[in-house]
């Protein structure tokens, strides 16, 4: 049993969607292309290697719609070592030629090959949008913006630590002490008599201690104030740049495409 050929309806599964060969996955579908004069999809493109960026073609005329896949019966090698034509938006029937020659499957039509066919209805010309649906005459283009903000996290911390340390004081203070003088007071009435008590001539002796005041140091813990940790915000500028991507739309037509 053939399998089925794709057909235009077909084109908004088949375009970005997962080629597989009969050794696994291939590439991706980047390109439809339409013969111009049955408008049928007769070409595709596969995206290899890495990040895609090779491109290579691959007949449809033996190809199947399996779901989300685009299945041929070629394997990588052989989509991988296909005639490097440029995916310029047109394949001659030289380059068409090439191709079938390389794949086997004949001499080709003398066709040449587009990747996009416009087609006109009652509401006016509609473009054939070949990387997706078609939808309306018209193309959005979208660009990024920077959407800015702020997060909270945790950007150090701080501790209360107390220690211990030592320094000299000096302080005076003042201190007495006893030193010893002589007085000497004549003989009274009123003295007379402590004079005469006691032997006439002798010998004798008395002592007085004299005393003397020294510094004393005593050390006393005293709460002399309170510490704690406190925090405020502050609200400083601060730049922040990034590059964003945005879409520029212009016209890729012939001069005779441009003058009609």
């Amino acid at each position: 049993m053939e399998p089925a050929l794709i057909t235009e309806q077909q084109l908004s599964v088949v375009i970005g969607s997962t080629v597989v060969g009969p050794d696994g996955k291939l590439g991706t579908v980047g390109e439809v292309y339409l013969d111009d004069e049955t408008g049928r999809p007769e070409w595709a493109t596969v995206r290899t290697g890495m990040f895609g960026t090779k491109e290579s073609f691959v007949p449809l005329a033996d190809a199947d719609v399996s779901g989300d896949d685009l299945r041929v019966p070629y394997d990588k090698d052989k989509v991988k070592g296909a005639p490097h034509i440029d995916t310029d938006g047109h394949l001659s029937p030289t380059e068409e030629d090439e191709l079938y020659r390389y794949y086997g499957i004949g001499s080709g039509t003398g066709a040449a090959f587009t990747d996009t066919t416009d087609r006109t209805d009652d509401h006016g010309t509609v473009g054939h949008d070949t990387s997706g649906p078609t939808t309306d005459d018209a193309m959005t283009r979208s660009e990024e913006h920077l959407q800015v903000g702020t997060q909270r996290v945790e950007a150090g911390r701080a501790r209360l630590r107390k220690y211990v340390v030592t320094e000299n004081v000096t302080t005076t203070v003042p201190v007495a002490h006893d030193e010893v003088r002589l007085e000497r007071e004549p003989i009274t009435d009123a003295n007379v008599g402590d004079a005469l008590d006691g032997p006439a001539i002798s010998e004798e002796e008395h002592e007085v201690v004299l005393h003397a005041e020294r510094p004393v140091v005593d050390k006393e813990a005293v709460p002399v104030e309170r510490v704690r940790l406190d925090t405020q915000t502050v609200t400083e500028q601060e730049t922040v740049s990034d590059s964003v991507r945005k879409e520029q739309i212009e016209l890729d037509a012939d001069d005779a495409t441009r003058r009609g």
